[in-house]
């Protein structure tokens, strides 16, 4: 009996493929249609061929995938065997028992070559519920020929401040340049994850350590009115249907001066095969205002089991070989080193392949390692987390408040009514789930 695996994939379905036994096992995949996860499905032939598990591929938009697949794992439907998820959902949907932990690796996976801030990000007492496939911090990118050209400087270290007076001055509409590009798609992981961190490095906070929500604090009046007056001065147009892979389009056809992102990004845009800007690309840390705290966030895409799956010894085969040392080498020798999906392993920043490949390595090490998801913010809070907050309701309200704060951007409301509505929503919503 042949097996075979369903994948699903953002905004792609690939369907059924070469189903030629009558009783074919069927495994279902959900992925994120990010860069380094369609590689993986271009490669996946080779996991065929290692193990005769055939796959099918089905790819989601960011907001997609977590709504598909937070719904399928809180009803229990079993709708997926294998699922993309990330560093918020691990610990809690582990706690909650929705996930498969998983054991027994074998000693040649060398689990402990995993960074461990990500291994402990994808735990839950410390037993792992998922397997890094790539792990990011945030940082700034800019166009090195536009500041030369405007007599700029980047400094390693960035303030807003300087942010807003670069943006100002490679500002180009005419010619289809635009001074900064950032995230303006409402979504708990989306506009919430890089707005999150300008509050914290604002001095404010999600909560005050009584779980009261401090949303329309001064902190967070001064890092909106910032962010909306930067993007509508000197960001493209539509920002309010930009998330990350759209900013990565964008930057790559060299539309963009600056954008702070994920530094798994970095592949990309320094590969003249998927960047126009590769030779002009240069990367420093994610701007302060000020405070240093919770201003680069830490994320990891994983993939784990639901509890629902019965097909664990193929999942398990699946989850190895996409996370393994040996799936790396096969991106490197396949698409070049610096594709290598970043932040997991710390082989992977000792292989002289990769980093004389990606100038950006010891950056993008760095900025992981020295994000702090246990102190992300100025005063005192009861959650970790940098871009987000760890609690099983931060993802409805991190979806509401992302609206807000696209409302003001897109200029439907303004600022202190858009934190006015979020704070009272997110003050009924923690009520209602008895913090306080």
């Amino acid at each position: 009996m042949k097996r075979q695996i369903r994948i699903a994939v953002g905004g792609l379905a690939l369907g059924c493929l070469g189903i030629t036994a009558a009783h074919a096992t069927t495994l279902t995949i959900a992925t994120v249609n990010n860069p380094d996860m369609l590689q993986m499905q271009k490669l996946s032939p080779q996991f065929t061929k290692e193990t005769g598990i055939k796959l099918n591929w089905v790819v989601l938009p960011e907001n997609t995938l977590r709504q598909r697949v937070t719904t399928d794992i809180a009803t229990n439907s079993g709708n997926f065997d294998i699922v993309t998820v990330g560093s918020y959902e691990v610990p809690i949907w582990g706690k909650a028992g929705w996930l498969a932990p998983i054991k027994n690796l074998p000693a040649s996976y060398d689990v402990k070559d995993l960074f461990p801030s990500v291994r402990n990000g994808l735990s839950y007492k410390g037993t792992l519920y998922a397997l890094p496939f790539y792990a990011e911090s945030s940082a700034t990118y800019y166009r090195k020929d536009l500041f030369k050209a405007a007599g700029l400087t980047m400094p390693a270290h960035p303030t807003y401040t300087e942010i807003e007076k670069f943006a100002a001055k490679i500002n180009d509409p005419s010619k289809g340049i635009y001074g900064i590009c950032l995230r303006g798609l409402p979504g708990w992981g989306e506009n919430m994850a890089y707005f999150t961190t300008l509050v914290n490095t604002f001095g404010g906070r999600w909560f005050n350590m009584k779980w009261q929500p401090r949303i329309d604090s001064p902190a967070w009046k001064k890092a909106a009115n910032f962010y909306v007056n930067l993007e509508k001065k000197y960001g493209p147009p539509n920002v309010t249907s930009n998330g990350f892979t759209e900013n990565l389009a964008l930057f790559s056809q060299g539309k963009c001066g600056m954008w702070i992102d994920s530094t798994v990004a970095a592949g990309t845009l320094w590969d003249p095969k998927t960047s126009k800007v590769a030779n002009e690309v240069g990367m420093v840390s994610a701007p302060v205002a000020v405070t240093p705290h919770g201003a680069h966030w830490l994320w990891a895409w994983a993939l784990a089991m639901p509890k629902t799956t019965r097909h664990k010894a193929d999942d398990m085969k699946f989850l190895e070989w996409a996370t393994s040392k040996a799936y790396l080498k096969l991106v490197g020798k396949t698409f070049g080193w610096v594709q290598v999906p970043p932040g997991t392993r710390i082989s992977t920043y000792d292989n002289p392949d990769y980093t004389k490949a990606a100038p950006f390595a010891s950056k993008v090490k760095e900025a992981i390692l020295s994000a702090d998801p246990n102190n992300p913010t100025l005063k005192k809070v009861p959650y970790t987390g940098v871009q987000f907050v760890a609690i099983p309701q931060f993802e409805g309200i991190g979806t509401e408040v992302g609206q807000q704060i696209a409302a003001a951007l897109a200029g439907q409301k303004s600022v202190d009514a858009a934190l006015a509505q979020a704070q009272k929503a997110t003050a009924r919503t923690m009520k209602e789930a008895g913090y306080h």
